[in-house]
């Protein structure tokens, strides 16, 4: 096995811990008997199973398509967060709807400008068609997408006044990042894109305002148009390592060592930039078990309230879902800038740890119109919290456990509900439940 291969997770090392592990990073929360059926499968069906599209209910389909008719018909932003939300908590496919989440921070768009539903919508299906495809195919079309033309002006990239700002978007944040490019090559590939715009709400390519001149970008000239330029960032070396950072650090950790990017890049490299090969086999690797990965990502908004109220809650508000997100930093359509969010330890900050407490302790006790605890979750007669340790937790220290421990016994006067309730809280509130 060459330096550059991930080295595959020995199929004994897959026990309940694993488990946890695994559909902890791969959807959002998981419940103790999903772990159950993940360990009773094994890792390679497992992963068969979370990266092939799956059917979805009856109810299910009715469910997001009255969502998604009411945001149309109201042209509410509001509504349209409803939708997707509805899809993280209610799809067969968590994988799926994360990987959407990725395309969106790395695209990022926001409706602030493109103050357009639809767009916003088409947008989100193109991701979630392309989540786990050939990032070839999802480029090109994120290139003639209508809402990032609005977002990032293609209307205003003319013959005479070439608009540099895709050209500089699809190199330093879509394809390759900082340092692997020059002014220079941003100035030609505009001129490129001049004549790629927006008519009628639909692509359009406007052979008049269009330079088709000789361009030259990374030391190679021609009459390029776009296509040609986005194939170039495509061919650039510098795409598999870019690509395989973002992925890291969704799924892995938010400070990857270079020789697992180097891992991980070679790993596209052989798929040709097709995502599905290369995230199987990163998602059945040792290096993605190592560890010192495990329970070491600071959950994101989405992870957390979507997590918790997936695996814990039931009747839940879709817009007061959406305004907890918005109030601790990811506003869903809503990105903050064309970076997108920086996740990691930005996520921490004093005022938003306040908010993620009062999150969970509202939804306790009760509070507001957020969310129900499901009645599962005292009546389903378990009488010892490993099964909620493991799967909110992970691995944690012996003192934590302890203490985790002390606390259940504590409890053994009160009712059933009572019991639950005080448990969780105690669980949701330690400093480990913001870490996935």
């Amino acid at each position: 096995m060459s330096d550059a291969s991930l080295a595959p997770l020995s199929p004994h090392s897959f026990d309940r811990e694993a488990a946890a592990h695994l559909l902890r990073r791969l959807q959002f929360g998981v419940r103790p008997d999903e772990i159950e059926r993940a360990l009773a499968e094994g890792l390679d069906a497992t992963l068969e199973r979370l990266l092939t599209v799956q059917p979805e209910s009856a109810e299910f389909q009715r469910g997001e398509a009255a969502l998604r008719q009411t945001a149309y018909a109201a042209s509410s932003i509001v509504s349209l967060k409803s939708w997707w939300l509805y899809r993280m908590l209610h799809s067969s496919n968590a994988l799926r709807e994360k990987l959407t989440l990725l395309w969106h921070n790395h695209f990022a768009t926001s409706y602030a400008k493109v103050n357009n539903v639809p767009q916003m919508a088409a947008q989100n299906d193109l991701f979630r068609r392309h989540a786990a495809g050939d990032f070839h195919e999802l480029l090109h079309a994120v290139a003639r997408d209508p809402a990032m033309l609005v977002w990032l002006d293609g209307n205003a990239n003319r013959r005479r006044h070439p608009n540099e700002n895709f050209a500089r978007e699809v190199m330093e944040l879509f394809a390759l990042g900082i340092g692997n490019y020059t002014e220079h090559d941003i100035q030609e590939a505009a001129r490129a894109f001049t004549g790629w715009q927006l008519r009628d709400g639909a692509f359009w390519f406007n052979a008049a305002q269009h330079d088709a001149g000789t361009k030259t970008v990374f030391g190679k000239s021609g009459q390029f148009e776009g296509n040609a330029i986005i194939d170039l960032c495509l061919e650039h070396p510098a795409c598999p390592r870019f690509l395989a950072l973002k992925i890291l650090r969704m799924f892995v950790t938010d400070q990857p060592v270079e020789s697992l990017i180097a891992k991980v890049a070679a790993a596209l490299t052989r798929s040709k930039l097709n995502v599905k090969p290369a995230l199987r086999e990163l998602f059945a690797s040792a290096e993605f078990f190592a560890p010192e990965h495990r329970v070491g990502l600071i959950k994101s908004p989405v992870d957390l309230v979507v997590g918790t109220l997936r695996t814990s809650a039931t009747r839940i508000t879709l817009p007061a879902a959406a305004e907890v997100l918005a109030r601790l930093g990811q506003d869903l359509f809503e990105p903050p800038t064309v970076k997108g969010w920086e996740g990691g330890r930005q996520w921490m900050q004093t005022s938003t740890w306040i908010l993620r407490w009062n999150f969970a302790t509202e939804l306790i006790d009760g509070r507001g119109n957020l969310a129900t605890l499901r009645s599962e979750l005292w009546s389903d007669g378990k009488d010892q919290p490993d099964a909620w340790e493991l799967a909110y937790l992970g691995r944690v220290q012996p003192e934590v456990r302890a203490s985790i421990a002390m606390h259940w016994e504590s409890t053994a006067s009160m009712t059933a509900e009572e019991r639950a309730r005080s448990v969780l809280r105690f669980l949701w509130t330690l400093p480990e439940y913001q870490l996935g």
